[in-house]
């Protein structure tokens, strides 16, 4: 159940409450694509990163261990240590940008391993089976993202498609929750809108899926390589019809400017794996922007990476010490930097609540958008 609290213009204060935990919003979601956050960061050290949040991957834990084998361990929270809200994204984005080879019908999509190169379908029944089994807290519905710039016509034919599969979803998924066996009965289906960057296919398509009344919609298939002002033209086409008592989860986003200007424009959730991807090649968020600890300047550097930072990093490593565990290859380097950026990240979303409780959002936006985008 999602609460509004306060309203600055467009950008909402909100509470979003679910079986596992009551989700402050807007919110950042940390990505533990196969049930742990890449940089040798576990669920236990999340707590202390102020996340909210766990998104996992349905098609790649399809793949490794199987949703089988993680049902008969319990479902991914038992799986992973993690006792707070997990999201599972439908698998349809990896579908399609991962593998090489694929035949989409109305029925679903044959495509092949990008491991070994077996071939899978996956449709909407597949997908939910899989979620369920997964028994995560939120469900994200299984779709088809078009390639941007996509043509008209396909992308409208696309955005059909998807409609119909999403009434599939949620028959499937009323039925799995009704089921014997289950892990997590009170499981979430969450619609996510599409229809590459035309605003017509976009409104039209909100407006359809919104009949459904599910607990959540997402704008999928943006940040794909369209640029950022595509991206926010879309949100402000998009955002009018989406119903103003549910979350919006804005899939794939991203830096922490887009964040703030989504936020700026209605959006709740988000999520990126941007924090710890670039975390992991040595470039650290700070207040001030953005770091890269492979320059030789940071030898002598005692400093912490961010002085304005109270993450378990900052608090007692220095860039020096961080960019020597970078140039001589150790783990430690990477883990030290993920958990520095994903603390950023959530600490980002924490001071954008704390600005709408206070009413001072546009003040905290415009002095923010300055620093954090930028290169040191």
């Amino acid at each position: 159940m999602y609460r509004l609290i306060s309203n600055t213009g467009a950008a909402r204060r909100g509470a979003f409450t679910t079986p596992h935990g009551t989700v402050q919003t807007p919110a950042f979601m940390n990505v533990a694509t196969c049930g742990a956050i890449k940089g040798a960061v576990s669920a236990l050290d999340l707590k202390d990163l102020k996340c909210q949040v766990q998104l996992c991957n349905t098609y790649h834990l399809h793949l490794r261990p199987g949703d089988e084998t993680v049902k008969k361990l319990g479902g991914l929270h038992r799986f992973t240590r993690w006792d707070g809200p997990i999201l599972t994204d439908s698998g349809g984005f990896q579908v399609f940008s991962l593998a090489k080879l694929r035949n989409i019908t109305e029925e679903g999509v044959t495509f092949a391993s990008h491991i070994d190169g077996h071939r899978i379908f996956m449709g909407p029944e597949e997908s939910m089976r899989i979620q369920s089994n997964l028994a995560s807290t939120i469900a994200m519905a299984f779709d088809e993202c078009v390639e941007n710039p996509a043509e008209y016509d396909y992308a409208r034919r696309s955005c059909e498609r998807t409609v119909r599969w999403l009434y599939r979803c949620k028959a499937e998924m009323d039925r799995l929750n009704a089921s014997p066996g289950t892990i997590n009965p009170k499981q979430m289906l969450w619609g996510i809108n599409q229809g590459s960057t035309y605003e017509d296919l976009r409104v039209e398509n909100m407006k359809q899926i919104r009949e459904l009344d599910l607990e959540g919609y997402a704008i999928g298939g943006l940040a794909v390589g369209e640029p950022a002002e595509e991206m926010y033209r879309v949100i402000e086409a998009v955002e009018p019809e989406m119903p103003k008592d549910k979350p919006r989860y804005l899939m794939g986003v991203g830096t922490p400017v887009n964040i703030l200007e989504a936020v700026r424009r209605g959006v709740d959730i988000f999520d990126c794996v941007m924090p710890t991807r670039n975390a992991r090649h040595g470039h650290a968020f700070t207040w001030e922007g953005c770091r890269n600890l492979m320059n030789a300047k940071y030898t002598l550097d005692e400093n912490p990476l961010d002085e304005n930072c109270g993450c378990p990093v900052c608090r007692n490593f220095t860039r020096a010490y961080i960019h020597h565990l970078f140039k001589s290859g150790e783990m430690l380097a990477m883990r030290l930097c993920v958990m520095h950026n994903i603390y950023f990240y959530n600490t980002l979303l924490e001071r954008i609540r704390q600005a709408l409780d206070e009413g001072n959002f546009e003040a905290f936006y415009r002095e923010a958008i300055e620093k954090i985008g930028e290169r040191i």
